[in-house]
Formats: C-alpha cells, sequence, structure tokens
C-alpha cells in the first residue's frame, strides 16, 4: 500500500503539472497583514491559524461571508431525540492521500483536540458538549451531548477534519469519552507545519508553511467540489502596514488583508484597484486580571489588586473615550462597542439597548476616589503590535486617557506570538486584544472571555482574567441548552447584561475590515475577517 506522504507527495506533482490557464487565472498572491503560528488546524483558535486551516480541512459545516450555516462535508443535519443531532456525510469524499472520508474521521478529530501539547488556546470550548457518537453507517454520524444542545451544528463549523487513516488508526475501534480516547496516533503539531500531515479534504494542498516567508497552496485536483479559481496561492506575512500596501501598489501581490486606514481614500481612487469592507464580528477588548493577589503589573497599591474592585473596573471602562478612537485612531473604519458582538448577531442587543459606555473623565476619578485610591496606581497595558488594526495605537491611546483619570498607565507592545505566549501565562494584569465569534453568535465570547474556566465543559479557554461570575455561567449554561431561538437569544442577552454590569471586560470596538486588491479580482466582506482563496474570484 503507498504511504499518505508519497501519495501526497505524487498528487502535488499531479497539481503542478496541470495545464496553464488564462494568466489571471494562474496564481493568487495574498498579502497577510497577521501571520498563523502553525499549520496545524487544533494548536490554537486563533483567526490566522483558523483562515489558513479552512483551505486544506474542512468542517462538517460551513459557513459563508455573514457567517450563515452551509453544508460542507455534512450534506444535512437535524436533531434526534432529546440529546443527539445527526449529521449526513457526503459519500463522495477523500482526503488528499485518497483515504475516504467517513464518520470515523470526525471522531478521530474529536478525540485528538483536547490533547494538542502546548496550545495557547484548545478548541475544547466548541468539543467540550460531546458525550458520545453513534455511527448507524460510516456517512451517518450522530452526536450525543449530555442534554439538548441547539449550538453543535454551529460548534462543529469551528474545527477541521483530520483523517484515523493517514495516521494508521482504525477509526472504527475508537472508544470515544470525553475523558479521553485511549492511545492514538496523533500526528504532531510539527507534522503539520513541514506539511507531512497536511492530509485535508479542502479545496487546496499545503505545499509548503514557513513561518516568516510565506505559505504555498496548490489547487487540489481530486477536491470533492468545484475547483478552486486558482492553481496556485502564494500566502505572504507582511505584517507593516506600509510595505504591505506597496506590494499591492506595485504589483506584488493581488490582495492584502487591512490595508493601512490612512491610505484607502488613495487607494479607491485608484482606477486599478478596488477597496471593499464590511463590519466584522470582532470586538477588541481589555480583560482585566480579576484573580491575582498582588497583581503582576499593577504598581503603588501595596499588594492588593484593584481591579478586584468593581469601582475600579467602572472607572477604567469610563474613564476610555471609544468614539475618539474611533475617529482618530481607527479612521471611522470601526465601531464603538457595548459588548462584546455587534447589534445584529445572534445574543446580542438591538442598536441602541446596551450602547458603549460614556465617556465620563470626572466621574472615573470620583470612583477611583471613592474606592480608595484617590491619587490612582500604576498599570501596564499589554497589546500585540501586529495582530489586531492599529493594535498599539489604540493601546497607547488607552494608556493616555487613563492617564487623564490619574491611572499611571504604559504600554508593554509585542509580536503577536511573544504576547499571546505571556498573556497565556497571566504575565498582565489589563491587556488589549480581540475576539472574532467563531459560531457568529454571543456564546462564543461569553464561553470563551467570561465563563469562569472550565476546560471539562469547554468554558473559559481563553479568560485570562480569570473572571467567574456563577450567576452568568448559569444563564449561559441554560442558553446553551435551550432550543427554542427566541428564549436562548434572551438568556444570551441576559448573560451578556450581566457582565457589563459587572465591568467584568472592557469592550473597545468592533473593527470593520477592509481589503484592497486588483480591480481584476473581487472578494466579498466576511464577517469572521477570513481571507479565504477559493472565494476570491475574477472580477465579472
Amino acid at each position: 500500500m503507498t504511504s499518505p506522504v508519497i501519495r501526497r507527495l505524487a498528487i502535488l506533482a499531479m497539481a503542478a503539472a496541470i495545464p496553464a490557464l488564462p494568466l489571471a487565472a494562474q496564481e493568487l498572491r495574498i498579502g497577510l497583514a497577521s501571520e498563523p503560528s502553525s499549520a496545524d488546524p487544533h494548536f490554537h483558535n486563533l483567526g490566522p491559524n483558523n483562515q489558513l486551516r479552512r483551505n486544506v480541512f474542512e468542517s462538517l459545516v460551513g459557513t459563508d461571508e455573514a457567517q450563515q450555516l452551509t453544508p460542507q462535508l455534512a450534506t444535512s443535519w437535524e436533531p434526534v431525540g432529546e440529546n443527539g443531532w445527526q449529521f449526513n456525510l457526503r459519500t463522495d469524499v477523500t482526503f488528499s492521500d485518497g483515504s475516504p472520508f467517513d464518520a470515523y474521521d470526525v471522531i478521530y478529530t474529536v478525540c485528538r483536540i483536547p490533547g494538542v501539547p502546548d496550545s495557547p488556546s484548545l478548541f475544547t470550548t466548541y468539543t467540550g458538549a460531546i458525550t458520545g457518537f453513534e455511527v448507524p453507517d460510516p456517512h451517518t454520524l450522530i452526536m450525543l451531548t449530555a442534554e439538548a444542545y441547539p449550538l453543535l451544528p454551529t460548534e462543529v463549523s469551528t474545527f477541521g477534519i483530520i483523517s484515523a487513516r493517514a495516521n494508521g488508526v482504525d477509526g472504527s475501534t475508537i472508544a470515544f469519552s470525553p475523558e479521553g480516547c485511549g492511545d492514538l496516533n496523533y500526528p504532531a503539531t510539527q507534522a503539520f507545519n513541514d506539511t507531512t500531515a497536511a492530509i485535508g479534504t479542502g479545496p487546496f494542498l499545503m505545499e509548503s508553511f514557513r513561518r516568516g516567508e510565506g505559505i504555498e497552496l496548490v489547487r487540489n485536483p481530486d477536491y470533492w467540489g468545484e475547483p478552486a479559481p486558482w492553481e496556485r496561492v502564494t500566502m505572504l506575512p507582511l505584517t507593516s502596514e506600509g510595505p504591505r500596501v506597496a506590494a499591492l501598489i506595485a504589483g506584488d501581490v493581488d490582495l492584502v488583508e487591512n490595508p493601512p486606514l490612512q491610505d484607502l481614500e488613495r487607494l479607491r481612487g485608484d482606477e486599478t484597484l478596488r477597496v471593499v469592507q464590511g463590519i466584522s464580528n470582532r470586538v477588541i477588548y481589555i480583560h482585566l486580571d480579576h484573580e491575582q493577589v498582588p497583581s503582576p503589573m499593577i504598581r503603588g497599591v501595596d499588594g492588593v489588586n484593584p481591579l478586584q474592585d468593581i469601582r475600579v473596573r467602572e472607572a477604567l471602562t469610563i474613564g476610555i473615550n471609544r468614539d475618539a478612537i474611533v475617529e482618530r485612531i481607527m479612521g471611522g473604519v470601526a465601531v464603538s462597542a457595548g459588548e462584546l458582538l455587534p447589534p445584529g448577531m445572534f445574543g446580542a442587543h438591538e442598536e441602541g439597548d446596551l450602547p458603549p459606555a460614556v465617556f465620563d473623565p470626572e466621574r472615573a476619578q470620583a470612583l477611583l476616589a471613592e474606592a480608595g485610591y484617590p491619587d490612582g496606581f500604576g498599570i501596564t497595558l499589554g497589546t500585540p503590535n501586529d495582530r489586531y488594526i492599529n493594535d498599539a495605537q489604540v493601546a497607547q491611546a488607552v494608556a493616555q486617557m487613563w492617564a487623564r483619570i490619574g491611572i499611571d498607565a504604559d504600554v508593554d507592545a509585542s509580536t503577536a506570538s511573544t504576547f499571546f505566549s505571556r498573556r497565556n501565562a497571566f504575565e498582565f494584569s489589563a491587556y488589549m486584544a480581540g475576539w472574532g465569534s467563531g459560531t457568529g453568535e454571543m456564546s462564543s465570547p461569553l464561553k470563551a472571555l467570561l465563563a469562569t474556566r472550565d476546560p471539562d465543559r469547554g468554558f473559559g479557554g481563553t479568560n485570562r482574567g480569570q473572571y467567574s461570575n456563577p450567576a452568568m455561567d448559569d444563564l449561559l449554561t441554560e442558553a446553551l441548552r435551550t432550543v427554542d431561538d427566541d428564549a436562548r437569544q434572551e438568556l444570551l442577552r441576559s448573560a451578556s447584561r450581566m457582565a457589563m454590569a459587572d465591568f467584568a471586560i472592557i469592550p473597545l470596538h468592533y473593527e470593520v475590515t477592509p481589503w484592497a486588491m486588483r480591480a481584476t479580482i473581487d472578494y466579498a466582506p466576511r464577517a469572521d475577517q477570513y481571507t479565504l482563496p477559493y472565494d476570491v474570484r475574477p472580477a465579472q
């Protein structure tokens, strides 16, 4: 039997030998604003990683540009019994090593996710509800949960499926348990990074993944769906704004993410280029340390943690002028945030019902004095400087605004990889980051950022502020088992209102995401901010 690696190399050679297409459809070159930290589809629940994996590893359920569910490896799904969902799988799909896709690959994938070594942010947020599987036949899969769980089809859209057979595992023999599936042969993260384990069902094959240099994808000639419009895709990490837009103007790339806001007007005026943009599901927020005493980056407080006082948290929240940040730092390409998801998305409040905190520096100073800090205290705000739109500039603006209410604030900015490692080690008392709702609804940020940390339930996976509110957890838990959409939405809104009233986290703004590209191609803006080469099309 031909080994998976040899089979995959043969397919890459076949892809390279595809007859030449017209020049416009041969190669797509993309300038990335943020670089993936790994090619492992389960290593890091992070936007750039999730974007990359969708090209190679597909989900049971897909999402369109508005994050509405669409069939992918499953053609349909429906609830069965009181606590199950049946997924009817495609019968014509093979992995890129030639092995057939079936229900056992899904089980193998869910088994792997909780145990990925050194993961900065596991996907257990989206698999924690699964308690068991039934396989009536290889292309019919029933997922079981402890109780009714209406979000399961949405949650399985967030992770990619890998092959059991390609890793020498007979999936039909797996004894699944939420506590672990035994000693299965899982590929190492490095094997994905060197592409030997990059065996998926997606429209592209991963030819190379080189941190700091770029990613090469080639069209999958055996893809079950419509062939990709591009024979080859090159994704270059151009994390500095100037070089990124310069590469587009010079013709070195065909499309760039997040063109510099100050250049948008000039780019729109160039007839050879096109700019598209749309509001995203990504909120930029500040997380506060609710747990550590003393807190590591707070000064002048005699060993206490002032962030445990709701008056201090409120002062920091209303001491930020969001509208000024949107106008002056973001150039209007953002919307001030009052909670963790913008209006119009499931579980978020309607426009005006939960508005952004009103900037009130005088009240902020009074609250600090009332809490026992009339002269303020010192704090360092951590932030990445190459992950979100104008991230370091936004953090500097926040620090300056806090200084005006008596907080001696400074900024510790670092590259995304360094920042996330330090954040995950709980080094910061306050840090700025972003969260894009992988599910397109409110349970995603609530579960990940604010729910009490509980790995077994998939709660609090990115709750590095260690906030804990049992009453909010109860509302969220009830929402996650409520089938009626209207009732579930109101429960999510109630949980969000409770967290905002507690100033558990400080939402700043929702990003409005722009893309700039050659006028000969087009792309529909996505709420999840992903740049998916498969959906980049020659302009009509």
